[in-house]
């Protein structure tokens, strides 16, 4: 019995060892089927040259391996059953390699921000994961763009996308009247290509089963909004949604808000490895994520899908830490915070993006004031804030609008009356100054007052970027907003003159009455001056707030397609301040405005030589009568309304 054992403890070792003789010859199988052998399984690829695999080459039930970042900045190998190749299914000519993801991601689907993580066969590179079938299916099913469509990004480096993916191109809400779909919104609120309103549709729109056919679509593109209150991110997170991105609230991100690349930029993004494209950055951040595909030591593909197919681009880029991988069948997504810059995003195109390592893209330097007033005015508290935000026509104000709203909103001074009073100024190169000023206060409209004045600050840099003649460059924008704890609105009520026949050539006193909101009536005096040259008659002083004088000089700025940088800067600094009360002289002769130049008094016969004249790129508007402005008397109220008064010349 004792002689027993030694035979069963050899048969037990023997058993132990013919198990893992298998298991040993089942992994080297497989490492070798997928890339590599079991080494290459731990070890994450590197930058540099690396031979493609033959796209005609690649045949179902063949194995690959993947990689991509679950958590951390590590990039971990993911196993990969080649379905079958699905023609034409990317564009004519562009067939996407069908594929099913197995190991971790069997359990977390196919995440947003997996795009451009790199797969292998036999050590070659065959493309990137990028599209995902279905919504709600089980099976990590996947499409992968061959590297031979993204190495082709380079080809195209000037011409400007047509169907880019930006903020002026959401749709209206889902099943809305079109009643609804254009809600109004107050006739002096200025919108950025109707940006105000789009965002507000775009929070009510529903998604239906309709949309979520079984079909091949980018995989979500995660947008992490870091240092963003949580009403900024449900404002503006359907706008992404609607654009094809995910938006995520961040914790932490990298606190320089400088886009020039860091110290130790030449190893950075391996393939594999998150990388961010960045919108914002500083005490607000708001990044693009995905994954690197290609890095040959300085440029650097990834995604293997438009991220806003916006084509020549200029953004920074930068490393991002996956925080953790969220599993999901209907919207998997990596949670991950941008870290330090390390290059710039050049193009933007259908089959991926395409970034260059060690250079600086441009961004917009905001420094923005914050100030909690108490009810006589003296500063209570004050809140800094320091970003930078990215170039672009279309997203910058967009941009410009989330980072305000986000600001300003993220308060426990905040109160449904309170008003809002913003000051500061824009510090272009090459130009003047552009000194801005407003004041809101709540409206009858369905729009919180930060959103109103989010988009008339978004409107400021919209006027500036769709100049056709030059694209301006924004060294510096400073701005103050001082919230009031009350609602301070005053509608221009009338006017009264002791005795309205008046002598050319003297100033007489008149007094203006305003209303305040829920307020007391406010009065005040002001001169006004008669000409000397003025004819005997009928005329008329007219008291107004400042949209009624700016109203026709806008239209006419809007007419003309080729209105250059300086004459941009000069409408811009020439609009007047909603908080005063102006006094102009009505006068019966035509006024001429023209870009940024106004002609009033001009005589009948140089018009009728004007208008025979005009160009179609050159027009100008005209009306009746000419209002000159005489004086501008400041009011801390946001002042509406107008009256006129008749006066008689002796």
């Amino acid at each position: 019995m004792l002689n027993r054992a030694p035979w069963r403890l050899r048969r037990c070792t023997l058993l132990f060892v013919t198990i893992g003789t298998l298991l040993a010859a089942s992994v080297s199988a497989f490492a070798a089927s997928a890339g590599g052998d079991v080494p290459n399984m731990t070890s994450p690829p590197k930058a540099g040259p690396v031979e493609f695999y033959p796209e005609d080459q690649v045949a179902p039930g063949m194995n690959a391996v993947a990689w991509t970042v679950f958590q951390g900045n590590r990039p971990e190998p993911v196993p990969v059953e080649i379905i079958g190749i699905w023609k034409n299914a990317w564009g004519p000519k562009q067939d996407i390699i069908v594929a099913k993801m197995t190991g971790k991601a069997s359990r977390t689907n196919v995440a947003g921000g997996m795009s451009g993580s790199p797969v292998y066969i036999d050590g070659k590179l065959v493309g990137a994961i990028s599209l995902r079938l279905s919504v709600f299916s089980p099976d990590s099913i996947c499409g992968i763009t061959p590297i031979k469509l993204m190495t082709e990004i380079n080809e195209f480096d000037t011409g400007k996308s047509t169907d880019s993916r930006t903020p002026d191109k959401i749709g209206p809400r889902v099943g809305a009247s079109h009643a609804q779909a254009s809600m109004p919104l107050p006739a002096s609120m200025p919108l950025p290509n109707d940006l105000l309103e789009k965002v507000v549709a775009a929070g009510n729109a529903s998604r239906g089963f309709a949309n979520n056919v079984p079909m091949m679509t980018p995989i979500a593109t995660p947008v992490t909004m870091s240092g963003f209150s949580d009403q900024a991110v449900r404002e503006f997170s359907p706008v992404f949604e609607q654009l094809g991105l995910v938006a995520v609230q961040g914790g932490d991100s990298a606190a320089s808000s400088s886009a020039k690349p860091v110290k130790g930029w030449e190893t950075s993004l391996q393939p594999g490895d998150g990388v961010a494209a960045v919108l914002v950055s500083g005490d607000m951040s708001m990044t693009a994520g995905g994954t690197v595909t290609y890095n040959d030591g300085k440029q650097v593909l990834a995604f293997g899908h438009p991220m806003f197919n916006l084509g020549p681009v200029d953004m920074p880029l930068a490393k991002e830490d996956i925080i953790m991988t969220l599993a999901s069948s209907y919207q998997p997504t990596k949670m991950g915070n941008a870290s330090d810059v390390v290059g710039a995003l050049r193009q933007d195109r259908h089959s991926g993006i395409e970034g260059r390592l060690g250079i600086e893209a441009q961004m917009i330097p905001v420094t923005l004031h914050v100030r909690s007033l108490n009810a006589d005015d003296s500063v209570r508290k004050t809140r800094d804030y320091k970003f930078s935000v990215f170039v672009d026509q279309k997203w910058t104000p967009y941009l410009m609008m989330a980072t305000m709203f986000s600001s300003i909103s993220n308060l426990n001074d905040f109160s449904e009356e309170a008003t809002y009073r913003l000051s500061g100024s824009l510090k272009l190169a090459g130009q003047e100054p552009i000194q801005i000023a407003t004041m809101q206060a709540p409206a009858e409209a369905n729009v919180p007052t930060p959103m109103l004045l989010a988009g008339w600050w978004a409107d400021k840099f919209n006027r500036l970027l769709i100049n056709p003649a030059s694209k301006p460059k924004v060294e510096a924008v400073d701005a103050t907003v001082d919230l009031i704890p009350e609602r301070r609105v005053a509608q221009i009520e009338s006017a009264w003159i002791a005795d309205n026949k008046v002598d050319a050539g003297t100033d007489v006193t008149v007094k203006v009455f305003l209303r305040q909101f829920k307020g007391e009536r406010l009065q005040r005096e002001v001169k006004v001056n008669i000409p000397a040259g003025l004819p005997r008659g009928e005329h008329r002083i007219l008291f107004s707030d400042a949209d009624t004088l700016d109203r026709v000089q806008t239209i006419a700025g809007s007419l003309n397609n080729f209105v250059d940088m300086r004459q941009t800067v000069s409408l811009l600094n020439q609009e007047r301040s909603n908080s005063s009360l102006y006094v102009s002289l009505v006068e019966s002769q035509p006024t001429v405005y023209s870009d940024e130049k106004v002609m009033p008094s001009v005589p009948a016969s140089v018009l009728n030589v004007m208008q025979s004249g005009r160009s179609a790129n050159h027009q100008f508007v005209s009306t009746p009568e000419s209002i000159v402005e005489q004086r501008a008397v400041p009011f801390d109220f946001v002042v509406n309304g107008s009256y006129l008064l008749k006066i008689n010349v002796n």
